[in-house]
């Protein structure tokens, strides 16, 4: 058996490592393609050294881009790599271009397509994300979700029960397999910063940097929160190109993007996260620290039911109220279930059960045309 393990952007490096590392345990041929969504050294080769993740196998270097320019180069790049070395089956992961892109070349050049991190739905179609996963989700043949809230997702939609495999989270593989050597890092001492002395925040989707009439009245409210509690911004290239120069609110301390590790040791230190990430979710439930999501909705709504994500949106009385609750320590840590370090062992094991050069499966393998509409399933509640 020969896999493909596609990764693109920094989240996807650290969703793919235990899986990888898991298939290779297990002695099957892996190959690493990255796309290049993510290829300057700041959001792409830190993550490598970072993770102990082995030099990738194939570089697309297909770049950044719109939407559909980004997915069309990975697609056309993507389909040559899989004539010239063709696999049984593609590994994708979360929900970003390369994602889709890599899932519907796979589908099409007849192997077998596993998407890692499914079933994931925030219902909100003004995602580019919700729109990746989906259709991901959709030609996939076997779909590994990270939580019982995913797999419901995905039998509401009409999947067969064969399809799905509860597998838990890579995400706290990764963070679990580093979490030591994130903490032996120097970057409080190098900010001169203390222990719960600060907030962490980030910043970087669409909805929330790419308009001013939403930019700047968010940095308003935080830098209101600042006044109380000083807040450290690792600012995504996306910001950096929206705020073009212009100063941020006194309090917020700008700062150029960090490795893996250097911002796990943020995490783990700051009094309270403020974020529009969905892996920052997920991290800051697994270290036990207040996470407020400055979007309307989450993918991720197990992070608030068995979490400390609060979704707050960008409302400033919601804001202020989840800021209070969070510096008085009103915000439960709890951690889902599955959520142990083994998720990747979980999904190679399903994987590498998979027959070699089996014809891949019919569109009986597919959703039930029976079932529900995407878009009819009811909205995720936070």
């Amino acid at each position: 058996m020969k896999v493909a393990c596609v990764a693109g952007a920094r989240p996807n490096f650290m969703k793919v490592k235990p899986v990888l590392d898991a298939l290779e345990a297990r002695s099957v041929e892996t190959l690493l393609v990255h796309t290049g969504q993510h290829y300057d050294a700041l959001m792409s080769d830190v993550f490598f050294d970072d993770l102990r993740l082995r030099k990738p196998d194939r570089y697309l270097g297909v770049g950044s881009g719109t939407h559909a320019e980004q997915t069309a180069r990975v697609m056309t790049s993507f389909e040559q790599l899989l004539r010239e070395e063709p696999v049984d089956v593609v590994v994708v992961v979360g929900d970003v271009n390369s994602t889709l892109a890599a899932a519907v070349v796979g589908a099409k050049q007849g192997a077998v397509v596993a998407h890692v991190e499914a079933g994931l739905r925030s219902r909100d179609w003004r995602m580019p994300e919700e729109v990746n996963r989906v259709v991901a989700d959709r030609v996939s043949d076997l779909l590994f979700a990270p939580s019982e809230d995913a797999a419901e997702n995905l039998r509401n939609e009409g999947y067969r029960d064969d399809q799905i495999h509860l597998a838990g989270n890579v995400m706290v593989d990764t963070l679990l397999a580093a979490r030591t050597r994130a903490l032996e890092r120097p970057i409080l001492a190098t900010l001169g910063v203390q222990p719960g002395t600060y907030g962490l925040v980030t910043l970087h989707r669409p909805e929330n940097v790419d308009t001013p009439d939403v930019l700047l009245p968010l940095l308003g409210i935080l830098g209101e929160l600042a006044v109380d509690l000083p807040l450290l911004l690792p600012a995504h290239p996306r910001l950096r190109a929206a705020l073009g120069g212009s100063p941020v609110p006194r309090g917020i301390r700008l700062l150029d993007p960090l490795g893996y590790l250097d911002f796990v040791a943020l995490e783990a230190s700051a009094r309270v996260v403020l974020t529009d990430s969905g892996g920052v979710q997920e991290e800051t439930t697994m270290l036990g620290v207040p996470c407020l999501t400055l979007r309307g909705s989450t993918e991720r709504p197990v992070t608030v039911t068995e979490g400390t994500n609060v979704v707050v949106g960008r409302d400033p009385a919601r804001v202020r109220l989840g800021f209070r609750r969070a510096l008085n320590g009103e915000i439960e840590v709890r951690r889902p279930a599955l959520w142990d370090g083994r998720a990747g062992e979980r999904i190679a094991d399903v994987i590498a059960a998979e027959r070699p050069g089996r014809l891949r499966p019919t569109d009986l393998s597919r959703a039930s045309a029976a079932g529900p509409t995407l878009r009819s399933v009811p909205a995720a509640t936070s």
